[in-house]
């Protein structure tokens, strides 16, 4: 089963037509020869970038000089008057503080912790749905969200707050553009729409609430011990110091906006996936019935072919396409001079569909995880959550999460394909139009 991909650009075009495809589509406005190049530069009249295919340039970049690649603030400062200074747009030594207070939360034993609100996000969402036409792209961001807030803050997402919430991240990326001028034009200034400051200042007041709510609950010794609890908690250990109240916000705004958008997108992608491929449906919907006779953290690893579609799907729809570094010396790639300010793009679309890595790259075969050779790729081009030290905290709660919605839905439910959905890239991977399927009951 060969699943939709977008149609690539020309490989010459002006720069003002790059910079209208980029802004209505990153990946439209990418040109075919990149799912074969190893190496491509692009050049403006503004800054020049690079992207790198071959896996040798990829590992020096993310793992091993990371400090001399950091993240380019060209596509986060569009999104500063929300994520103000969280862990998605720092770098330096306030990245790699924060990081050490985040990271303990998402260890393997708060996952198993998690599981059990995970399960029941999961299991509400079954609830909602009935037999018919079923947008599963607004589905799976409602799910997703809710297992973000019974998981981070203890409340499901029908609490009034949490609803506010939620309605209030969608308002924020229903006008939030995907590419500002300044990104294209370095001394240009960011100007950020008036609906998008908007939305962001109200959707920071409501993150504030549940932020002060929770520390009056830490003072008083009533906390949940859940994530928003721990992190708030936790301290660097060099110094002994937690996040403010500011920085708190901060981070709780990237995780819900990477947290539920990148997860729904996984989930959505996977469904329409599994409905255009019945064989691996049932196979998903066989291991799914078994695994909620009595569901249990330790049973997600016995479910192979659901770990399977979840990684072909990955591969092939990354939640976020497109990762963008910045030289910040002189370097030399593939015996080309790639000067200082230099835009370095990795991009895990490109890799997980590139025609040297993979067998038949464009089909969906979940079978592939099991041979040699997909190993081998896996291990040089299959990035779905980055690697290095700004590989996701959250990678492995992602994939938990994944595994107890998909389970809880196909056990449940048999999904249709409608139509071909067109996949576009924004803030994360997602369809044009939605993605549309009939369902009825097993």
């Amino acid at each position: 089963m060969i699943p939709p991909k977008p149609v690539g650009r020309p490989r010459r075009v002006s720069l003002w037509r790059y910079w209208r495809l980029f802004r209505q589509d990153i990946l439209s406005a990418q040109p075919d020869h990149l799912y074969r190049a190893k190496m491509a530069e692009f050049r403006t009249p503004f800054f020049r970038s690079f992207l790198l295919n071959e896996p040798g340039l990829v590992r020096e970049v993310l793992t091993g000089r990371p400090d001399d690649f950091p993240k380019s603030t060209r596509v986060t400062r569009g999104l500063e008057p929300l994520l103000g200074q969280s862990v998605f747009v720092t770098n330096g030594d306030t990245w790699k503080r924060q990081r050490r207070i985040i990271d303990p939360a998402f260890e393997g034993g708060r996952i198993r912790n998690a599981f059990p609100k995970m399960l029941a996000a999961a299991e509400a969402a079954a609830e909602r749905i009935g037999p018919g036409l079923l947008d599963v792209e607004a589905m799976a961001s409602h799910a997703t969200a809710d297992v973000i807030f019974r998981t981070l803050f203890s409340i499901p997402i029908d609490n009034a707050l949490a609803a506010d919430t939620y309605d209030g991240f969608r308002a924020f990326q229903r006008v939030q553009p995907v590419a500002t001028g300044a990104a294209l034009v370095p001394w240009l200034p960011v100007r950020h729409p008036k609906p998008a400051r908007e939305a962001a200042i109200r959707l920071r007041g409501l993150i504030s609430e549940l932020v002060a709510t929770r520390q009056r609950e830490i003072e008083a010794g009533t906390a949940p011990d859940d994530l928003a609890t721990r992190i708030m908690t936790a301290t660097a250990t060099e110094t002994g110091e937690g996040f403010s109240g500011t920085e708190m916000i901060d981070q709780v705004a990237i995780f819900f906006l990477a947290g539920h958008e990148t997860s729904a997108a996984l989930l959505g992608w996977a469904l329409w996936c599994l409905a255009a491929a019945p064989e691996w449906a049932e196979e998903v919907a066989r291991e799914a019935a078994e695994f909620l006779v009595e569901p249990d953290f330790g049973q997600l690893s016995s479910m192979p072919a659901t770990r399977n579609v979840l990684r072909e799907t990955l591969r092939l729809y990354p939640p976020v396409p497109m990762m963008v570094r910045e030289a910040t010396r002189q370097e030399t790639f593939r015996r080309r001079s790639v000067p200082v300010g230099s835009q370095i793009v990795i991009s895990p679309w490109h890799l997980g569909r590139h025609e040297e890595q993979w067998h038949n790259p464009d089909a969906f075969d979940p079978a592939r995880w099991e041979t040699e050779t997909a190993k081998k790729a896996a291990r040089e081009a299959y990035l779905p959550y980055s690697a290095g030290p700004r590989v996701c905290p959250g990678a492995g709660f992602a994939m938990a999460e994944g595994a107890v919605l998909l389970a809880s839905l196909m056990a449940r439910f048999r999904f249709e394909v409608t139509d071909r959905p067109v996949p576009v890239a924004h803030l994360t991977l997602r369809s044009r139009d939605g993605i549309r399927l009939r369902v009825e009951r097993r």
